[in-house]
């Protein structure tokens, strides 16, 4: 499916968000409730841009992550948190609740329907190996699942993935590491 402006607009007036949007924060509250209190501690270190370590997997840390609730439902509607959950050194950009919030609904839905189409956008979240943000000075690009690039630079010396900031550039886990970002990456369609 193509993202154009006339699905889009096809979408805008299809959409009907007060029942999905009730469901949605139903489920997202679940999930946010099973939330670590060990890694809400140390989460104001995260935000300072300084790595700290969880001990368990990339899905396992964003499950405990009362911010990334919405990550992880979209990667459950789209069958991706064994992929995250599994053996090897992924990186991990993760928009926060927020960054989806920023989403124009019509554009969240139409993700949301497609499970194709959100598959995409969240493996342009996933790089096949770490990257380590306290060691990356200098441009570059970097090819995602999603077999496209994304573009890693720092603007006034903070870390940046395309045009999103990077929140936090350093939650170390067993099978990678997790950059929180503040907006969700789109790849071209």
């Amino acid at each position: 499916m193509k993202l154009t402006s006339s699905v889009v607009l096809n979408v805008i007036l299809e959409v009907k968000m007060k029942y999905f949007y009730t469901l949605f924060l139903m489920f997202a509250m679940v999930l946010s409730s099973t939330a670590q209190a060990s890694w809400n501690k140390d989460r104001f270190q995260c935000l300072k841009t300084q790595a700290v370590e969880f001990d368990g997997t990339i899905a396992e840390a964003a499950i405990a992550t009362p911010e990334l609730s919405t990550l992880v439902t979209a990667l459950t509607a789209a069958g991706l948190v064994d992929a995250v959950n599994g053996g090897g050194n992924l990186t991990v950009f993760a928009p926060t609740n927020e960054a989806f919030n920023n989403v124009p609904a019509p554009i969240l839905q139409a993700l949301l329907d497609d499970t194709d189409l959100l598959t995409s956008v969240l493996l342009y979240h996933v790089v096949d190996r770490k990257i380590d943000a306290r060691r990356s000075y200098f441009t570059k690009k970097v090819s995602t699942l999603a077999e496209q690039k994304i573009f890693l630079n720092r603007q006034y010396g903070a870390p940046h993935v395309n045009q999103s900031e990077v929140n936090c550039q350093g939650v170390n886990t067993s099978n990678g590491i997790v950059w929180i970002i503040d907006s969700v990456l789109l790849p071209q369609f």
